[in-house]
């Protein structure tokens, strides 16, 4: 039982599904765990500063021999050194966010590594291409964190009709279900944060996994619109004063202060109150803890069953 993808030849993988790079959320247990059940594991760098981030490589290519990655975050102020750091130690995959790489394909190509970047419109999409990059994750606003305008199910075909490399969905998927769909919007495989949050392997706080399980349908919910980076997280004290903040017409920088710090303290210090929970509208769909092999292994079964259904679709 499988499906294979023109991702699963390009990096190298069992299971057309990469592991969202999380910052804070995902390390290189998580990147290690996903990669070993098959899928694309990436160690999410956000703002970490290089030796941490080399660290992370280190103990992901300990616990496993399989491809993974690391998301770049192009905003972060040790944005060169992360990636000499990547160059070194000959990582086979970097994703990025943020921005445009196009500064760091060529020596990342230099070393064999493939480049995938999210994209949340078709501009971004087309100017990404130019500049040589092997795949677009087209992201849509039903995702985690920050977030673009677009759904994914307009968002997704628009792309893949723009430009000519392969594109990867991202944003509102759980299961096979998700990836099927992605698949019938010409996309070529899945990306998944959310769900990943509560495999066994993640190291998050405990309360951080028991709010996303806890979540409802419209737990998810968006903070920051005013300042022009919306942040999606599960709703708690910290996003309804942020909202409150927004709608007493609180400046861009001290809406920006309620912010500092708190992915950490959800992620690391477990506080489910005036911590950022950072979610996707998937979240409702997480109803409990599991390994990352358990929860490839359903993705990919249910994709499966989802075809066979497909297959007795009279026309």
């Amino acid at each position: 039982m499988g499906i294979k993808t023109v991702l699963c030849d390009l990096l190298g993988i069992q299971h057309p599904i990469i592991q969202g790079g999380m910052a804070w959320v995902a390390t290189g247990e998580l990147a290690a765990a996903v990669s070993e059940a098959g899928g694309l594991g990436v160690i999410g760098a956000g703002n970490a500063p290089p030796e941490s981030v080399r660290k992370e490589i280190q103990k992901a290519r300990a616990l496993t021999s399989r491809p993974f990655g690391v998301n770049v975050y192009l905003l972060s102020p040790f944005v060169g050194r992360v990636i000499d750091v990547i160059i070194e130690e000959r990582v086979p995959v970097v994703t990025t966010g943020a921005g445009n790489p196009g500064k760091y394909v060529p020596a990342l190509k230099d070393t064999g590594t493939k480049i995938l970047s999210v994209v949340a419109t078709v501009n971004l999409a087309r100017r990404l291409e130019r500049t040589g990059v092997d795949a677009v994750i087209a992201e849509g606003m039903e995702c985690g964190g920050h977030i673009g305008e677009i759904a994914s199910m307009p968002l997704i075909p628009q792309i893949v009709d723009a430009v000519s490399i392969p594109v990867v969905a991202a944003g509102g998927v759980y299961d096979g279900r998700g990836l099927v769909a992605a698949l019938a919007l010409g996309a070529c495989g899945v990306q998944m944060g959310t769900r990943f949050v509560c495999a066994t392997e993640c190291t998050v706080h405990p309360n951080y996994k028991k709010a996303v399980i806890a979540a409802r349908d419209r737990s998810a919910v968006v903070t920051g619109l005013s300042t022009g980076h919306p942040v999606r997280v599960l709703d708690n004290k910290l996003a309804r004063r942020f909202r409150r903040a927004e709608s007493e017409g609180a400046s861009r920088t001290e809406i920006e202060a309620l912010g500092e710090g708190a992915l950490r303290r959800a992620v690391v210090d477990g506080d489910t109150e005036y911590g950022s929970l950072m979610a996707g509208q998937v979240a409702a769909m997480v109803n409990k803890e599991e390994p990352c092999k358990q929860i490839i292994d359903h993705v990919i079964k249910s994709a499966c069953e989802a075809l066979e259904r497909l297959g007795k679709v009279r026309t």
